[in-house]
């Protein structure tokens, strides 16, 4: 067998078309991740910025995700500084940054921000269970509700 310069030998069972280890688009390629999950997993962690924007009552507070100036969510919350209690009431995220880690991020954020504080939420939706439950965020007793905040 004699090989010339700048072609490798063969592996068994390859022919000189399609060598062995380049079957499947690469050896170690990444089969069940797609490039556009990670991008917008890598957006979320990286250009979201997490705005607090103004109160719009007693207590009424919402926490925006911007992506160069535009939002892609927002996570709306009461916040009892007597009871030291919080209570979300709305959590919205773009469709295409679900399963991105966003939402973790702007809870984690908003625990980070203030220490000491209980939280739970009022929501039931199918699109924030998942969520809240990872968060362990459990669901405010109906009927309980802060005596301090006006509704």
């Amino acid at each position: 067998m004699t090989y010339t310069l700048g072609t490798p030998p063969l592996r068994a069972g390859a022919t000189a078309d399609a060598p062995a280890h380049h079957g499947g688009g690469g050896r170690h390629r990444l089969r069940r991740h797609r490039k556009g999950a990670w991008h917008r997993r890598v957006l979320a962690y990286s250009q979201v910025e997490l705005v607090q924007a103004p109160g719009r009552g007693t207590g009424e507070r919402c926490l925006l995700l911007v992506l160069v100036r535009k939002v892609v969510g927002h996570v709306e919350f009461r916040l009892c500084a007597s009871c030291e209690e919080a209570v979300i009431t709305d959590v919205m995220i773009e469709k295409r940054f679900h399963r991105s880690g966003l939402g973790t991020r702007a809870l984690s954020h908003l625990r980070a921000r203030y220490p000491g504080i209980v939280w739970h939420t009022t929501l039931d939706r199918r699109v924030t269970r998942d969520l809240l439950r990872r968060m362990r965020v459990p669901r405010q007793a109906e009927g309980a509700r802060c005596p301090h905040t006006s509704e």
